[in-house]
């Protein structure tokens, strides 16, 4: 039995001098979901534009974002891991949590963000600070009086730097259930180059990440019916996938060649000497 298309409410897009004022009071946030669900699924192009095409007939856009339909933005992600890369190599408490600092367009504010997984709920700290303030972040001493304290003490406490610099452009659609907010992103042309400052570089020569494009249903507790009818729909497999994994296979190819050779390394050691 096919799920129907529920309606979608009117909408009118937020004035861009209201999201600019909601941006620069919204400084701190934090967010635990329990019982929240990130589902992906890598697509091609002509998929993509389908569900693109779709999400907007049944979804709401973005109320953050720009573009012909308002529900278009560009995003800027600097990532940050270890010396011996513990977050991409998943060992321990690094596999549960990515520090991150996130840019949307070319915005002086950014966004220092922390997000931690478990197999029952999702949690999300973030500040706003200026972007021109990201150099606090290679000092040894942490400011105390700094909204990002908090995000550069964790730094130092786990010795994580910036590694990699992830971009791509993302159409989101939102919308409201019982169970709360529901959104789904498509995010194309993901690109990355390696850094090694907490500092936005240009993107000159990146290394194309794929040219597939990454779909993502956010929802709490049972999957909404209009994410069941486009999975329907469209077919969709869910997959593991990750853009910081995949920013360091292409800006940083060695680190990946050296996770792969290891976990070689430790298949052959358990294998019986024959």
């Amino acid at each position: 039995m096919k799920v129907p298309w529920p309606a979608r409410g009117d909408h009118e897009p937020l004035d861009p001098f209201v999201v600019s004022l909601l941006h620069d009071a919204v400084t701190s946030t934090r967010e635990t979901r329990e019982g929240a669900s990130e589902i992906k699924f890598v697509v091609d192009a002509a998929t993509a534009a389908g569900i693109r095409d779709r999400a907007r007939e049944v979804l709401s856009p973005d109320p953050y974002a720009s573009g012909p339909l308002a529900d278009e933005y560009a995003t800027t992600t600097l990532y940050f891991d270890t010396a011996d890369h513990a977050v991409y190599n998943r060992r321990g408490s690094y596999r549960r949590a990515k520090y991150r600092v996130r840019r949307y367009g070319s915005g002086t504010l950014v966004f220092l963000e922390r997000k931690l997984r478990t197999s029952e709920m999702v949690s999300k700290r973030r500040s706003a600070v200026r972007i021109e303030d990201l150099p606090l972040l290679t000092a040894t001493a942490v400011d105390r009086n700094w909204i990002g304290a908090w995000f550069h003490e964790r730094l130092l406490m786990r010795r994580l730097g910036s590694v990699v610099q992830v971009a791509y452009d993302r159409t989101a659609r939102v919308g409201m259930t019982d169970a709360g907010p529901i959104r789904l992103t498509l995010d194309t042309h993901l690109r990355a180059i390696p850094v090694d400052v907490p500092d936005f570089q240009p993107m000159d020569e990146p290394a194309p990440l794929q040219t597939q494009t990454i779909v993502e249903l956010k929802f709490r507790g049972a999957m909404p019916a209009v994410f069941k009818r486009i999975v329907e729909e469209f077919a969709l497999l869910p997959e593991r996938v990750s853009k910081y994994r995949l920013g360091i296979e292409a800006a940083r190819p060695s680190v990946a060649a050296d996770a792969v050779l290891r976990k070689a390394a430790a298949a052959a050691a358990k294998v019986p000497n024959a």
